[in-house]
């Protein structure tokens, strides 16, 4: 039996790879390859929602700066979101007052938009559920569309005056557009403001809006009335420590109270 044993060839499965017969060695290799290229297909996807992504922001900063430098008359000779913050700036510097400031933001965002749609919007939409259904699709819509303007944001659960909750809002995490702007101003008179007025005025939903001066996040609270003008805690913020312009102010007015931001 031994002698039968000796003289007994090794199975093919105990031969190292390299011995295989060249048929089996190929399909070996078939397979590793094959399994390699399965996790590429996964990156590359990725990859394209990543580019995707970036495309898209690119596109909407675009179009929102030319919307703005068709409503200025200027354009900064800065490119991206730098240039953007310079016409915004320019924007506050052109209008005579606030509240012209307001309207011409206003008039850019409608802009954005085909008349139609939001003509559409406010009639079908806004009255479903006594605006429920309009103030959720729209939180989402922002969170989904305007990263690129303020940076990261989530949708989340809002209560209002009666009790209720809807998952109205967006709270955004650190909200780019102050922070590179460093004016209480812009924020207020560039995009609080004149969102809340065109939400409510040209899409039927109500909007408020929270920015908080110290951490630079934000909370919109769709399907909420902001409050009036005097109730307003926003309107009385005094100038961001960033401020360019504010050191320089407070320099050159040490017996004025300068608290509240003069854009504001």
């Amino acid at each position: 039996m031994k002698a039968l044993a000796a003289v007994r060839p090794r199975s093919i499965c105990s031969l190292p790879p390299q011995s295989l017969p060249k048929s089996q060695n190929l399909r070996s290799q078939r397979f590793r390859v094959s399994s390699s290229l399965i996790k590429e297909p996964q990156s590359e996807i990725q990859a394209k929602q990543e580019k995707k992504g970036g495309v898209m922001d690119e596109v909407f900063l675009n179009l929102f700066r030319k919307k703005m430098v068709e409503e200025v008359g200027w354009d900064s000779g800065k490119p991206g979101y730098d240039g953007l913050i310079e016409v915004a700036n320019r924007l506050m510097l052109k209008s005579p007052t606030n509240s012209h400031t307001k309207e011409a933001a206003v008039r850019i965002l409608r802009s954005l938009f085909p008349p139609m749609l939001l003509q559409l919007y406010k009639l079908l939409i806004a009255p479903i559920q006594g605006g429920k259904v309009a103030a959720i699709m729209v939180a989402r819509v922002t969170a989904i569309t305007c990263e690129w303007l303020m940076g990261p944001c989530t949708v989340n659960s809002v209560d209002l005056p009666d009790g209720t909750s809807w998952n109205s809002g967006v709270f955004v995490e650190k909200c780019k557009y102050l922070e590179q702007s460093k004016c209480v101003g812009i924020c207020v008179n560039t995009c609080k403001l004149p969102t809340q007025a065109f939400m409510k005025d040209y899409m039927g939903v109500p909007l408020v809006m929270e920015p908080n001066f110290s951490d630079y996040s934000c909370q919109f609270k769709f399907g909420i009335l902001p409050p009036l003008p005097e109730d307003d805690a926003t309107l009385k913020e005094p100038c961001l420590d960033i401020c360019p312009n504010a050191t320089r102010r407070r320099e050159f007015t040490r017996n004025i109270n300068v608290q509240q931001c003069p854009k504001a």
